[in-house]
């Protein structure tokens, strides 16, 4: 059994893997380029590097038995070139998944529903032009290193002031207007066996998760989600955990909205939620381990991240404490400094047989109320 893990990026995702770490008897080596990134706290080792450097990849090979991602910031072709490491994903199942165009060109080949899309190239007025011919409203995306609405923008109206773009650096998508927004984390292992989470509702704002809801879709739903989590899967001969976002439509059909080679923050609620975490999940998925049970142990959950609303060195140590005491809350603080959108911590609530939707989602405005006050971010 392998028994040091490499993990490549240090911040919460990799810190969240600490728990399944001890339980499992792994080592957890970070490559991060800060002191104060989250996971140092917990690695038995660390390269102080940036993410893309495979130089210091090499270096942490060496002491490794396998290396994963906490992000998908990474240099493909210069980690390629590191014969000695073992890289579960591997680069060729995250080679169509770095750049979003790339990525929804694996999806349309394999015959899963995404939004239409186009590459925009050409400059200036070129660019405006297939803008307006493509239609609006639409979604613009940069193509690479987009994150938290990073790098994406909501094109309403014809007059939409247009970020300047270099040939092949954008996509453009049709937007849809969805009924909701779903995603679900799955996993497969170096045999083949797959696992999948329930399928959640996401909500956004500012193109921000603010909150997931753990409960219950009608079967029909679930179907479409998980059939479709198993053929990406399997397309890509693929190890370890992976996200999938999808709009559902108001006709009930379900489309990709993208892919996360990694944990996700959609599938923090299965920390507290679930038998098997999806971080505990990833570590036996690229350990070469049976992957475990992804049920629930509860009747749902809601999962609220808390965002920044200050430039801060604050703990919040008063509200977080407060947070705490919520009936079956379970508190978790990254150790970051404050800025305004910055995902800071989260709070999962274990729902019980008597809770339903409604119930949930005042539990979810609670949970907000204590934390931003009035007004709220967002």
């Amino acid at each position: 059994m392998m028994k040091r893990v490499g993990v490549i990026g240090g911040g919460q995702l990799a810190w969240m893997m600490a728990a399944g770490a001890r339980k499992l008897g792994l080592q957890l080596l970070v490559q991060t380029p800060n002191p104060t990134d989250p996971a140092v706290a917990i690695a038995s080792a660390t390269v102080f590097a940036p993410v893309d450097d495979a130089t210091a990849t090499a270096k942490l090979a060496s002491q490794c038995d396998v290396i994963t991602f906490e992000n998908e910031f990474v240099d493909l072709p210069a980690l390629s070139q590191i014969a000695a490491a073992r890289f579960y994903p591997t680069l060729d199942s995250l080679k169509p998944l770095l750049d979003k165009l790339d990525q929804r060109q694996f999806l349309q080949r394999i015959g899963v529903p995404t939004p239409r899309f186009l590459a925009v190239e050409g400059e200036d007025g070129e660019f405006r032009h297939t803008v307006l011919q493509f239609g609006l409203p639409a979604v613009l995306k940069a193509r690479r290193h987009g994150y938290d609405g990073q790098g994406t923008f909501i094109l309403q109206h014809p007059e939409s002031d247009l970020p300047k773009a270099a040939p092949n650096q954008w996509l453009l998508e049709e937007f849809i207007p969805f009924e909701c927004e779903l995603a679900v984390m799955a996993a497969r292992s170096i045999d083949g066996e797959v696992v999948i989470y329930p399928t959640v509702e996401t909500q956004q704002e500012q193109q921000v998760c603010r909150r997931v809801y753990v409960t219950a879709f009608a079967p029909a739903i679930t179907a479409q989600v998980e059939a479709i989590a198993r053929r990406i899967l399997d397309a890509l001969n693929y190890v370890g955990v992976i996200g999938i976002e999808f709009f559902l439509d108001r006709d009930g059909n379900v489309l990709v909205n993208e892919l996360a080679p990694r944990t996700h923050n959609s599938g923090h609620y299965s920390l507290d939620a679930c038998v098997t975490s999806q971080f505990e999940q990833q570590l036996r998925a690229v350990c070469g381990l049976s992957l475990g049970s992804p049920q629930l142990i509860s009747t749902g959950a809601v999962m609220v991240n808390l965002l920044g609303y200050e430039t801060s060195s604050s703990d919040y140590a008063e509200k977080r404490q407060r947070l705490s005491q919520f009936p079956q809350a379970h508190v978790y603080w990254y150790g970051k400094t404050s800025r305004p959108g910055r995902k800071l911590g989260h709070v999962t609530v274990l729902l019980n047989d008597n809770q339903d939707r409604m119930e949930a989602e005042a539990i979810a405005q609670a949970i907000e109320q204590h934390w931003y006050g009035s007004p709220q971010v967002g």
